[in-house]
């Protein structure tokens, strides 16, 4: 694979994560210019979420079943007239029915890691998996810029139709440059929808993984859904622009996760979740200081989503190396039982965060982000305790002889 498959990739990567987080920073302007509240607003990030974790679910394993090309192309086209319906929308039912059919065929970055890890030899692999990641976190974070400065300027549908015109441009440039390549399996799809689930049955460090960044994606999601209802608010008196610029300065994150993957090979990932969840944490207090409005409330606002950000990402990191360390031969169902799990946590946190905003403000986000972060220390301070795991972190293991695998697809010997 050259350099410019890889930057076409990253792009891809960034486009495909940016069309779920974008928005996040419109809602106040979906609320106004439909005349609806704030609250029923909120329903198109839900929306976009649970249809993210549902594409994965359902769409994620056919990369083990369908050649990747024709897939990658179908799904941005879909997603392109997805963003078109959205954009072009009369009312609330019919933008949230299409924030959710986006959420669904959006899915490119949890395919295109798998095609990445195809094309290149393993003493490249884990550079273009960096690369990859970069892009995703550059499209989680421009996008709610995007959004804000777009929907501030021209009103809350340029965000969408301008997307379209993106993602169908891709999905143009994509037929005609990507390699083809063969599926590595020819099982039928339920037996593939159905192995995420029966892995997630048999391997306890999977489930143990998938509740640390359920409970920390869910808390983050809180976070920046309703920081538009805050930024917006009477504390600040601020428009949608400002949630863009806040996600702008949170693009160290970027910088970051690099530096968190070596200490993962270097430490192992419990070491780092420990330092993450305990990060969370502390994210909380800071970001309970900036319910006050003024600049000391708006330098804690930027100071805990900064801290915030990296503690997600980096356990992002940590968890997914502990999770394809468990089986080389599935790890493309691996990923999508993990990252399922992660967005359900996500599409909980956005209405749970909603709901505590409305009954206790901004504090009542913090307290939910608080008690989530809780819940996955508690588990892991239990797990970590000596004598308490029947078996070492698989990402602490060195390397040792390979394991005898099945060809092409089969079940580990």
């Amino acid at each position: 694979m050259d350099r410019r498959t890889l930057l076409l990739l990253s792009l891809a990567c960034a486009v495909g994560v940016g069309n779920v987080y974008f928005p996040q920073a419109i809602g106040p302007l979906v609320a106004t210019g439909l005349g609806a509240s704030p609250d029923s607003a909120s329903l198109i990030v839900t929306a976009t979420q649970i249809g993210y974790t549902a594409g994965i679910f359902l769409l994620v394993p056919l990369g083990d079943r369908l050649p990747y090309r024709p897939l990658l192309v179908t799904l941005f086209a879909l997603t392109g007239a997805g963003l078109l319906a959205a954009g072009c929308a009369p009312a609330l039912p019919p933008l949230v029915a299409a924030s959710a059919l986006v959420g669904v065929t959006t899915v490119a970055a949890q395919l295109i890691a798998p095609l990445a890890a195809g094309l290149v030899g393993e003493e490249r692999r884990g550079a273009v998996m960096g690369t990859l990641l970069s892009g995703s976190l550059a499209g989680m974070l421009l996008a709610r810029t995007f959004g804000g400065t777009l929907g501030e300027r021209l009103g809350w549908r340029a965000p969408y139709l301008v997307a379209a015109a993106v993602v169908l441009l891709l999905a143009v440039v994509l037929a005609r440059t990507l390699p083809a390549t063969a599926p590595p399996l020819r099982r039928p799809y339920p037996a593939l929808l159905a192995e995420p689930l029966r892995l997630l049955r048999t391997e306890p460090e999977l489930r143990r993984s998938c509740l640390y960044q359920a409970t920390v994606f869910a808390g983050f999601s809180a976070v920046w859904t309703c920081a538009a209802l805050l930024l917006t608010g009477p504390a600040y008196d601020l428009d949608v622009r400002a949630v863009g610029l806040l996600a702008l300065v949170n693009a160290v994150t970027v910088v970051c996760t690099p530096y968190a993957g070596r200490q993962v090979d270097r430490r192992g990932a419990d070491a780092v979740n420990l330092v993450c969840l305990s990060a969370v944490l502390g994210s909380a207090a800071l970001l309970a200081a900036g319910s006050g409005g003024g600049p000391a409330g708006l330098t804690a606002l930027v100071a805990g989503t900064l801290l915030l950000d990296v503690a997600m990402q980096s356990g992002m990191i940590a968890n997914q190396a502990r999770v394809l360390a468990l089986r080389p031969d599935a790890r493309a169902r691996l990923n999508t039982a993990y990252m399922t799990c992660a967005y359900l946590g996500g599409s909980a946190g956005s209405w749970l965060g909603v709901r505590a905003y409305g009954l206790a403000g901004w504090g009542g986000v913090c307290a939910l982000l608080a008690a989530l972060a809780g819940i996955g220390l508690t588990r892991h301070l239990t797990a970590t305790r000596p004598g308490s795991r029947p078996r070492p972190d698989p990402s602490d293991a060195r390397p040792g002889p390979p394991t005898t695998t099945a060809p092409a697809g089969g079940e580990r010997r």
